[in-house]
């Protein structure tokens, strides 16, 4: 693998840190691979800690270490971003697999940096995936403690009733795993086929297939429409959308937002710029030349002379 070369480590996450972060969590920062994959490449004697090979990843580096894999210094580690996807059918959300069907990773543009996806979609599942450049984010997005809603449209097949869907409403226990509250309405019925829209807040694998085989309901279409905050919309199969710093750094929360890097500098209270920061507009003349001279004071108006008495 050839990595961008770089002097030392530069990750604004640890410089004031004297215990650092763990090495594998640094290399994925860096977007070099996931935390589990650095995990791999140090247990193959391919990453060195300040010219010592390294043989476990539990090691912590501050900005002053260095680190290199495969031959080559660390990248400097990358803000954090996050993509909009739309999945197509047909492809696994895996950077490789060993049936060697197609995945995710290898449709996206090539303009793209190195990517992990947030949580998965099944070979057959389409609609929305999110992107990230950054495992902290990923991990923190796909945790059920955010409460984020995953909402699915999907149409099966079969004979259900409204009535039924709420069962799930408080979760349902199915070969021994517990799901949690379920969110089901029945939108529209056409013979035997039903479109169903669900909401869940764990996305365990393959949860909304087995609820509704629970259900003795079988799914011939499963779209996923919104992931929290972030929704498909009108993104076309296969296209990717980046979503803008303001608006993840307002999801995340300030704490957050702030460890990743995303808070924007110099604002005030009210979370605008300072006035005094604020740059020229764009196209504005510069001044040339001597300042305009102040205007003279218009002379006082003459006094008119008296009438004399008669």
């Amino acid at each position: 693998m050839r990595f961008a070369r770089n002097t030392h480590i530069r990750d604004s996450s640890i410089q004031d840190k004297d215990i650092g972060e763990r090495i594998a969590k640094v290399i994925a920062r860096a977007g070099v691979c996931s935390r589990r994959d650095a995990e791999k490449l140090i247990a193959e004697g391919r990453v060195t800690l300040n010219g010592k090979k390294l043989d476990t990843p539990a090691v912590n580096v501050t900005a002053s270490d260095r680190v290199v894999v495969d031959g080559a210094l660390l990248p400097s580690a990358q803000t954090a971003r996050l993509w909009r996807y739309h999945k197509p059918k047909g492809r696994v959300t895996t950077h490789r697999d060993p049936q060697g069907r197609p995945t995710v990773f290898e449709a996206l543009p090539e303009d793209l940096p190195r990517v992990i996806s947030v949580g998965r979609l099944d070979l057959n599942t389409e609609g929305l995936l999110l992107l990230t450049n950054d495992g902290t984010l990923a991990r923190h997005l796909e945790s059920p403690a955010n409460g984020w809603l995953r909402r699915y449209r999907v149409r099966v097949h079969g004979d259900i009733s409204q009535a039924e869907l709420d069962k799930v409403k408080e979760g349902v226990e199915i070969d021994g795993i517990r799901y949690g509250p379920i969110e089901a309405r029945l939108d529209r019925v056409t013979g035997t086929n039903l479109w169903i829209t669900l909401g869940i807040r764990e996305g365990k694998n393959r949860e909304v297939r087995k609820v509704m085989e629970h259900l003795r309901l079988e799914v011939t279409r499963l779209i996923r429409v919104s992931f929290g905050p972030f929704a498909l919309g009108d993104l076309e199969v296969g296209q990717v959308e980046e979503v803008k710093r303001r608006i993840i750094a307002e999801q995340l929360g300030q704490e957050m937002a702030a460890n990743l890097g995303l808070m924007q500098k110099q604002q005030n209270r009210t979370g605008t710029a300072r006035r005094e920061d604020k740059p020229a507009r764009a196209g504005a003349p510069e001044a040339k030349g001597k300042p305009k001279p102040k205007p003279k004071p218009k002379p006082a108006r003459k006094p008119k002379p008296r009438r004399p008495a008669s």
